[in-house]
């Protein structure tokens, strides 16, 4: 360095004039006019930020799923705050118009939009604010201390077929209110074994009553359903490994759940007819997807999953169940029901809220009546 220098004095070493001198000699004078060396432009607006936040996000760092979800938050965010609002001037009182401008939305089927799905565009909000903090755009913290929601309902406890049945027939509920307790229905382990007989009937693909199976016996998600690879399948041990993106950020976790009898079995005849590959369950070559034929065995799409399982239930008695997530539902709720520890049922189904705990955290109907009855014995 002390020889550049002297180079510069005596005028045989000439800097760039938009040049940093103690990085161009520190560079043995190799830095020229076009190397940066000024930080990057900071972006200000909404616009700007959410753009560059999405892009920032590694490929398979979260599921299609949320990216979705967190792309469908910001659209409303520039919606009503605007694309060019300048973030780093936001306070407390735009975050709170935001939050009463949203609340006069309709949500689904026309309904009023819920606080609980303004919390999440505000949470999208803040994962986007602490990236934008990091990659040094923005300082401080989002305002969000001090904002008021719109009072919600609590999500009604998970029902039997047969409780939602009783209470639609007595004609008092409202169209939202008989949508709400659909989305709560769970199926009895009577009823979840004959839905899964009925799908063993009429399945038109080998993968899709294994895959039934599988949703009902080990209470996955669809994704994980979709995501389950046959090296996860230990016959050995007699478990299945869940591959998990929700529990930990960042950090792609697993856990295991034992099979049950028929799972072991409905697997191990399922091997012969597998396409091959990877995945579980998969499309076989040479069937239609989208508007092409997959020329290999290719994982299923979360539209084709959707698709299968409201095929499967039109028609019969559980056509109003919503999707594949009705068996996580139905798992929790008869592992409860059944006695099984609180932690014992997390440990199978991943992490849960308390919220959601809250709503399976009860007796089978007739259980209850067995439990009254054995307390006022005469």
């Amino acid at each position: 360095m002390n020889e550049n220098l002297r180079l510069v004095e005596s005028g045989r070493l000439t800097p760039p004039d938009d040049a940093d001198i103690g990085a161009f000699l520190l560079s043995d004078g190799k830095l020229n006019a076009a190397t940066p060396t000024t930080p990057r432009r900071k972006l200000r607006t909404l616009g700007q930020l959410s753009t560059a936040f999405v892009a920032s996000i590694p490929p398979g760092a979260l599921e299609t799923s949320t990216i979705q979800g967190m792309q469908t938050h910001l659209r409303h965010l520039r919606r009503v705050l605007g694309a060019s609002f300048a973030l780093p001037e936001a306070g407390l009182e735009d975050v709170q118009g935001y939050v009463d401008q949203r609340s006069q939305d309709k949500g689904v089927r026309g309904r009023s939009l819920s606080s609980a799905t303004i919390k999440k565009e505000l949470t999208t909000l803040r994962t986007l604010w602490n990236w934008a903090q990091d990659a040094g755009h923005l300082t401080g913290r989002l305002p969000l201390k001090g904002l008021r929601y719109p009072k919600r309902t609590e999500k009604p406890p998970f029902q039997t077929l047969g409780e939602i049945e009783r209470r639609q027939a007595r004609g008092v509920l409202t169209e939202d209110e008989v949508n709400d307790i659909w989305s709560a229905l769970f199926l009895t382990a009577a009823e979840v074994s004959e839905l899964l007989a009925h799908v063993r009937q009429t399945a038109q693909r080998e993968f899709l009553y294994p895959m039934f199976v599988f949703a009902a016996h080990t209470g996955a998600r669809r994704s994980e359903i979709l995501r389950s690879e046959w090296d996860d399948v230990d016959f050995a041990l007699g478990n299945v490994t869940i591959r998990e993106k929700k529990r930990v950020r960042g950090v792609l976790t697993t856990r295991s759940v034992p099979m049950s009898p028929l799972l072991r079995r409905v697997l191990r005849d399922y091997l012969p007819a597998h396409p091959g590959g990877r995945y579980t369950f998969a499309i076989p070559p040479g069937l239609p997807r989208s508007k092409s034929k997959a020329g290999a065995p290719t994982r299923l799409t979360v539209d084709q999953a959707h698709d299968h399982f409201k095929r499967a239930v039109a028609g019969t008695k559980w056509s109003k169940a919503r999707g594949w997530h009705v068996f996580r539902h139905s798992f929790c709720s008869n592992c409860a029901a059944a006695g099984i520890d609180q932690r014992v049922i997390n440990g199978w189904v991943g992490h849960q809220s308390e919220e959601m705990v809250k709503r399976y955290r009860h007796l089978i109907p007739d259980q209850q009546q067995q439990a009254i009855a054995a307390v006022f014995s005469c």
